[in-house]
């Protein structure tokens, strides 16, 4: 039986660093299925999720947590079932704007409000081409659930917008196919 692992890792970035993470993994007969791993702020950090046979689980994590001696730190966790079949599609949100403290967390509660689940955030903050001023930048993967009323969705976003002064975009992510062999 093989076991699913999700695991974090932060640590100062240094060359090297996924190599030994992935050596483990290979050595206790893993597989390393995806991640989204970068360098923030000096450090690095990542998200992963890997594959296993069922008893090499408790020794790649003794074996992960031996990392720490090295300034790296590492959290594991067993991987959740996956959602029924029928899911929600996913839906694209797109926020641009000049930065300031509180975006996240007010976009993040009116879709929390509106049981919006966040499947996946990337934000970033640069410079503007002209005004130099900071930008702030996001994309989200939602799952919007069918009960939700998506013009009050829409309206709660759309006044957060005018109040921060940011543009936001939400549409629906055309679903991914499975390859056809040829």
């Amino acid at each position: 039986m093989h076991v699913s692992l999700v695991m974090t890792i932060i640590g100062q970035d240094r060359p090297g660093l996924v190599e030994s993470v992935a050596s483990l993994i290979a050595d206790h007969g893993g597989n390393w299925l995806e991640s989204r791993m970068s360098h923030l702020g000096g450090q690095f950090a990542g998200i992963l999720r890997v594959q296993l046979p069922g008893e090499q689980e408790e020794a790649l994590v003794r074996a992960l947590k031996s990392l720490e001696t090295k300034g790296l730190s590492i959290v594991v966790i067993a991987e959740q079932p996956k959602p029924a079949a029928g899911a929600e599609p996913l839906t694209l949100l797109e926020i641009v704007g000049q930065d300031r403290p509180g975006i996240v967390r007010q976009i993040s509660l009116a879709l929390a409000s509106h049981g919006v689940n966040v499947e996946e955030l990337d934000t970033e903050c640069h410079s503007a081409p002209m005004s130099g001023e900071t930008l702030f930048q996001a994309q989200a993967k939602l799952r919007i659930p069918a009960s939700c009323n998506t013009a009050e969705l829409r309206l709660d976003l759309e006044k957060i917008a005018a109040d921060l002064i940011v543009d936001i975009s939400i549409a629906p992510l055309p679903p991914i196919r499975p390859a056809h062999p040829t």
